[in-house]
Order: structure tokens, then sequence, then C-alpha cells
């Protein structure tokens, strides 16, 4: 810590906790008190129940978590490789073409420049007539969500690039190495930290997206963030608070398993 006096680190210390606790873990708090909660007319919840997870691990709610995973899952792959890619792009044009560097850069961070509701609707009306009709299927869902999160996966591809030392490189490249050869074996290997690091990030916010999916998911084809805020909607707040926690437990033990990896990556 920055801070090398113990009155000092105390006063942060308490700082911290004055502002984490309300402003982040009290909210998260509360949803995990409603999920268990019959009723709520005081100061705290009342009439402890688990019917809210009994049904949160059957039925359509299941059904969800199950899509929401299989859609975070296909649109970080996706996300990964297009931001992995793009990346690489951007570091052989600044050597000889700056200005397109800057706009594959730019292009690739439209999507979080817009509202995710802008992203939604140009799919939508990019992709619901022939020759590529994906109005209605779960192919646009997927690429929405991909869309939306690449540029998280480009950002930080493209500063775990910036901080690789060449020489091993022109090393490999000075043995006789093809071009393909290094990227295989020696710059893919150096980037996977930050490659699953990325991969966690674009997973996290794939799974709690939602103004997008709102505007292009079929009736088949339900992520969880939809059905928590229908559960909210028409007033069942305890169930939606419930498949809130499903959610975010959901997010955290897949984060917990690519940290892991990370960490097996980075020691390696």
């Amino acid at each position: 810590m920055l801070v090398h006096s113990r009155p000092a680190r105390w006063a942060v210390w308490a700082a911290f906790t004055a502002v984490f606790l309300p402003v982040f873990a009290l909210p998260f708090l509360v949803i995990v008190a409603a999920s268990f909660a019959t009723g709520w007319s005081g100061a705290l919840p009342s009439g402890a129940t688990l019917a809210h997870y009994r049904d949160a691990a059957r039925g359509d709610a299941l059904d969800a978590l199950v899509t929401s995973l299989l859609t975070a899952l296909a649109a970080s792959a996706l996300a990964l490789t297009a931001g992995t890619w793009s990346a690489l792009a951007v570091q052989a044009l600044r050597t000889r073409a700056r200005r397109t560097a800057r706009a594959v850069d730019g292009l690739f961070m439209l999507p979080v420049a817009v509202p995710s509701v802008v992203v939604g609707l140009s799919l939508l009306v990019a992709f619901s007539r022939p020759p590529l009709l994906l109005n209605g299927t779960p192919t646009i869902v997927v690429l929405a969500h991909a869309v939306l999160v690449t540029a998280f996966a480009h950002q930080s591809v493209t500063a775990a690039l910036s901080r690789l030392d060449p020489a091993y490189e022109q090393a490999a490249a000075s043995l006789g190495a093809s071009p393909a050869h290094v990227l295989r074996r020696v710059k893919l290997p150096l980037l996977l930290p930050s490659l699953s690091a990325a991969a966690g990030l674009c997973f996290a916010l794939s799974m709690g997206e939602l103004s997008a999916t709102m505007m292009l998911y079929p009736p088949d084809w339900l992520p969880l963030p939809v059905k928590v805020f229908a559960a909210t909607d028409r007033g069942s707040l305890f169930s939606g608070a419930a498949l809130a926690v499903v959610l975010m437990g959901t997010t955290l033990i897949v984060l917990t398993a690519v940290s892991r990896i990370r960490t097996r990556a980075s020691y390696r």
C-alpha cells in the first residue's frame, strides 16, 4: 500500500469501507436477502423460503440460464477471435499505415461509443431481409453480444501486444521460423494471460446484456437477464431477485475458472 503511516492506512480503509458498503456491497446484499424472502414490509425481509431458488432451478428459468451461458460462450469466442485478429492487424499496420490503424481502432471501439439499443436496432434493420435473414433466430442475439463485447477484447489484446518484448519474435524469426509459426508458437502463448482475461470480461458483459437483447431475442431463445426483467416488471420481485442471484453466481463461477487459467498461463 502506498500509505506508510498506520493511522493514515486506517483512515484510507475506513473511507473505502464507507464508500464500498453502501454503494457496492449493500445493493447486492439486498438482492440476496430478497431472494430468500416471501415479504418485505419493514426494515428487514420476512418469511424465509427456498421456493424461489427451486423455481429458478427448473423449467423456463433453467432454460433461460442455459441460453445465457450458450450465448455468452459463443459471443465471447467470436469477440476474442475478432478482437485478437484486429489487434494483431493494427500492430502490423502501425509501422506502415498509421491512419488505417487508427481507423481500425475506431471501428472496433464504435459499439462502446453508442448505446447498445442502437447496436440492436442496427442489426435488426440490417438482417431482417434476404439475402442474410437472421431476425428471429438465436444467431442475431449471439451476433449482437459479440459486437458489443469485441471492443473490450480488442483493447485488452492491443494493450498486451504493446508490452510484448519483440526480442522473442526476432529470435524465432532469425532461426528460420515462418510468421505463422512465430504467431502460433511464440506470440499467442505469450498473450495467453491477456486472452483469458479478455475472454472472462467478454463473458461477464454478455451474461448481463439486456438492452440489445430485448430488441432481438426470439421466443425460443430467452436469456436470463430478459427473464429477470420480465419477472420484476410483473411485480415478482423476490423471484426476480433469485434469478439475479443465480445469474451472478453462475458468472462468478465461470470467472473464477477463467482466473485460474489465467494464473497458470502467467506462471508458464
